[in-house]
C-alpha cells in the first residue's frame, strides 16, 4: 500500500536528524571573520613597517595566498573548510584552495598535463566568467560615458 503525501512527509521528517544550522552558521561566521582579522592584522603590520598603502596590501594578498596554499598542501585548509564550511570561501584564500587542489591531486600525472592541466579546473571558469564581465561592464560603462 502506497502512503499518502502526508504520511510520507511525516515519515521523512522522522527519519531525518536536526539540522546543526545554527552551529554551521556560527562555525562559518567565526572562521571567515578569523580570515578578514589576520588579513586586516598583516595588512597593519606591513603598513607599521614603512610600507605605502598598496605594497602593503598587495603583500597582505600574497601572504594570504601563500598561507591558504601552505595550508592546503599540510591538508590543514581542508579540515577547516570540512567545520567552517562557506566561511573559508573568504574570496583571496577560497581562491588559493580552489587552484591549490586539483594542482596537487593530479600531480602524478606530471607537471604539465597533471599539475598544469587541472589546476584551473574549478578556479578557471571564476576566471574567465570574471574577466568576461569586467569587459561587459567596462564596455558598458563606455557607452554610457559617450552618451
Amino acid at each position: 500500500m502506497q502512503p499518502t503525501k502526508e504520511e510520507y512527509k511525516r515519515m521523512v521528517d522522522r527519519a531525518t536528524p536536526p539540522g546543526k544550522h545554527l552551529s554551521r552558521f556560527l562555525w562559518a561566521f567565526g572562521v571567515g571573520g578569523a580570515i578578514c582579522t589576520l588579513g586586516q592584522g598583516l595588512l597593519s603590520f606591513y603598513l607599521g613597517r614603512g610600507m605605502e598603502q598598496e605594497a602593503a596590501a598587495t603583500m597582505t594578498s600574497v601572504t594570504l595566498i601563500a598561507l591558504s596554499a601552505l595550508l592546503t598542501g599540510l591538508k590543514v585548509y581542508d579540515n577547516i573548510a570540512r567545520l567552517a564550511g562557506a566561511g573559508t570561501l573568504v574570496p583571496i584564500t577560497g581562491f588559493s584552495n580552489a587552484i591549490t587542489s586539483p594542482a596537487m591531486e593530479f600531480r602524478t600525472e606530471g607537471l604539465v598535463l597533471g599539475t598544469g592541466a587541472k589546476m584551473f579546473v574549478i578556479a578557471g571558469p571564476v576566471i574567465v566568467y570574471g574577466l568576461a564581465a569586467s569587459v561587459a561592464y567596462g564596455l558598458i560603462f563606455f557607452a554610457l560615458k559617450m552618451l
